[in-house]
């Protein structure tokens, strides 16, 4: 079949979990199939003449990305429209064009669009069969309820009911859909019983071979949290762990060390001793395999976190919130430590730094769970079955 594969992230280097799901799919979908990809750059010097991307697709456009600007015109004139208003300001009539070009000059048997911000230029899509990839609800539909203050609630709650109308009318013009995990069916199955039947779990999955030739001198005192600030779950987390988890481990184990990677935007975070920030790093499975321990606290979100399944594949043991270990089936103290509190959060940190025999058990159990449940090889063929239905439906 020739497809044509809607990103909104530039999928090579993969660098974040967004991009490590792309470019999954598109390895499983070009062994089968002609793949064109159009997608946003959404960094400075992308590169479409990639090698990656030359040996997987036929063809590849890229269009400048727009960020969302909250106080730009186009944002506040979507405080009045019936649509999301961060769709509206980062929609690009390039895009549209450009969709609208190929489709009039290429014969297409399926669009795949991954992730909302792409889903939403359905309208440019004229006939042709197309699968929404990888649907996010978590992050909107559980905000209300964690929000703090009545009129934080209230526009929170706008925004869900928002977005939930718009969604309501999108679904009408695909196929099938896409989510990451069984938390996000349910809030699916909950808020569109009409459209239940298009939904279908495709898990976060990584390249489990990829991680197995790492070789690291293991650093028995280090911590390490991967994720940009950029994504403000993130920030968020970072903040609450250095605040007021890491103290009480640094008090219990006065030489462990943090290290922060990814793109920190600038903001800043409370101070403490032992933290090293170190900004975008090219290849981040020497810092997690070489670490103790691998940490998620985050506190919002959705989805499923491929930070977590990339340490638990290279034998990190991992402590995270239960947001953090939202959309495993993965089991606390098997396969990774659960702790939402702070006493239970830095009490795990420091018992997988002062026991060796469960770190080795976390260890080599997390590796196994996600060689037997997320893995491409194995949930590939799942994705190319819903590719077919998706063009004979």
């Amino acid at each position: 079949m020739n497809i044509l594969f809607l990103s909104r992230w530039f999928p090579f280097p993969a660098n974040n979990g967004s991009k490590l799901r792309v470019a999954g799919l598109l390895r499983g979908l070009a062994k089968h199939h002609a793949v064109t990809l159009l997608s946003f750059a959404d960094q400075p010097e992308v590169s479409p003449e990639a090698p990656e991307l030359q040996s997987l697709c036929a063809a590849v456009h890229v269009v400048p990305w727009r960020e969302f600007d909250p106080h730009s015109r186009r944002a506040r004139l979507g405080l009045f429209s019936l649509q999301p208003r961060f769709l509206l300001d980062t929609h690009s009539e390039e895009m549209a064009k450009l969709i609208r070009q190929l489709l009039t000059t290429q014969k297409f048997d399926l669009i795949i669009a991954s992730q909302l911000s792409m889903a939403a230029y359905y309208p440019n899509f004229g006939d042709v069969p197309a699968i929404f990839e990888e649907l996010e609800l978590g992050h909107f539909y559980d905000k209300p309820a964690e929000a703090v203050g009545f009129l934080k609630r209230l526009r929170l709650s706008l925004t869900w009911y928002k977005l939930r109308s718009y969604l309501a009318r999108l679904f009408r013009s695909f196929r099938a859909c896409t989510v990451a995990s069984e938390h996000e069916l349910e809030i699916f199955v909950k808020n569109f019983p009409p459209h239940a039947n298009k939904v279908t779990v495709i898990p976060n999955c990584i390249q489990f071979a990829d991680y197995q030739a790492v070789e690291v001198t293991p650093q028995p005192r280090q911590l390490v949290y991967s994720g940009s600030f950029r994504f403000y779950a993130n920030y968020e987390a970072m903040q609450w762990f250095v605040q007021s988890v890491y103290p009480k481990v640094l008090k219990s184990v006065p030489d462990v060390h943090l290290l922060i990677t990814g793109d920190h935007a600038g903001l800043p975070l409370p101070s403490s001793a032992n933290i090293t920030l170190t900004g975008y790093v090219e290849d981040i499975k020497p810092v997690i395999a070489a670490s103790a321990v691998s940490l998620a606290p985050l506190l919002s979100g959705g989805g499923t976190r491929l930070k977590v399944l990339e340490a638990m594949a290279l034998g990190t043991p991992v402590v995270a919130t239960t947001k953090g270990a939202e959309g495993l089936r993965a089991i606390p103290n098997e396969h990774f430590l659960v702790a939402d509190s702070v006493d239970d959060f830095a009490n795990s940190v420091i018992t997988l730094l002062r026991n060796p025999d469960l770190h080795n058990k976390i260890s080599t159990n997390g590796k196994l769970f996600v060689k037997e449940n997320h893995d491409w090889q194995s949930v590939t063929p799942r994705f190319l079955q819903l590719v077919e239905y998706g063009c004979r439906v």
